[in-house]
């Protein structure tokens, strides 16, 4: 039997090639595997407590559907939908609220961080807290939960997410009986985390990101940006820079070989920025072609959003009559 695997992107800004290659491209991957079922979803309700007006919540949630479909997901071969468009989802959130004892809660990253950040600056310790993102946790249990998922891709830093899925499908199971699959987390070990423009890692939070699909011009702006040492043409150059870092997932070990011999032979900064365009402009250019179609078409996009809704809901509404006879209202 398949083992099912549910992951949400939330629509929170334009994705960046840290994006693709830590999470886009080896979610893409996983989708090809036969033994996986997937389900992928636009969590855009989770991004509500981040976006700032209605506008930016349609443009983002285009950006991201038509980011994913010009990356190579097959929606014939996955359910991809907008979170949205499951209501029952928000029907369990509510449910599992009921089996959720306050002090997990208390105990999520988020919620943490900004109650320790209040406190620090002298500011009540609830300050600029709502209940979306104390509650966010329990919303996440659901968008799990409801669908049976075996797995679930996360990276380290939010593996707690699915501790917290678990501890809650345990409660509901211990006080109702056995209703919900208890999920793992799926952290890929060979997931890349992509350095920015100032050696850091590629984060809209430090402003060092390089656009997923820019414009060529854009794209060899950005690179000329990447920070490099003082070496001049001629003097050999360390191989473990950004530059390098960069190059290597998108060439060929061959061609990264070269690059770096190159760089060790005095191979100037320009001219290697130059290299590093040509060959990451040569992976984006098509992708770049797709999304540019996608987001001109969107009705497409709309008609791939229905549809992996319709899947969706179909196996939404099946689990959650099955929890509404654990509870005891069917």
């Amino acid at each position: 039997m398949k083992k099912r695997i549910l992951t949400g992107i939330k629509p929170t800004g334009y994705a960046h090639l840290g994006n693709y290659f830590g999470a886009i491209k080896p979610a893409i991957e996983l989708s090809k595997n036969p033994e996986f079922d997937c389900f992928y979803f636009i969590a855009d309700n989770h991004a509500l407590n981040t976006l700032s007006s209605a506008q930016e919540m349609k443009d983002f949630t285009y950006n991201i559907a038509c980011t994913w479909l010009a990356c190579g997901l097959d929606p014939e071969k996955i359910v991809f939908y907008r979170q949205t468009d499951v209501p029952e989802v928000f029907h369990l959130s509510w449910i599992l609220s009921n089996v959720t004892p306050k002090g997990l809660m208390n105990r999520a990253h988020a919620y943490k961080a900004k109650t320790e950040e209040n406190i620090k600056n002298g500011d009540d310790v609830d300050s600029g807290i709502n209940m979306g993102l104390y509650n966010y946790p329990i919303l996440m249990a659901a968008d799990i939960l409801l669908f049976g998922s075996n797995l679930v891709p996360v990276g380290l830093d939010q593996k707690q997410h699915i501790e917290i899925a678990r501890d809650i499908a345990e409660n509901f199971n211990k006080k109702y009986g056995k209703t919900f699959v208890v999920p793992e987390e799926y952290i890929e070990k060979n997931t890349c985390t992509l350095v920015g423009l100032d050696g850091r890692k590629m984060s809209k939070s430090y402003n060092n990101q390089i656009g997923l699909f820019t414009d060529e011009k854009t794209l060899q702006k950005s690179i000329n940006k990447i920070v490099t040492d003082s070496n001049l043409p001629g003097e050999p150059k360390d191989p473990n820079c950004t530059l390098a870092t960069i190059y290597k997932i998108f060439a060929s070990n061959e061609e990264y070989q070269q690059f770096v011999k190159d760089l060790q032979n005095g191979l100037g900064w320009g001219d290697a920025k130059k290299q590093l365009f040509e060959v990451a402009n040569k992976v984006i250019s098509p992708m770049r072609e797709k999304f540019n179609y996608f987001m001109a078409h969107k009705e497409e996009v709309d008609k791939i959003l229905n549809e992996g809704a319709i899947k969706a809901r179909k196996v939404a509404q099946e689990y959650y009559q099955k929890v509404l006879k654990s509870i005891g209202v069917r």
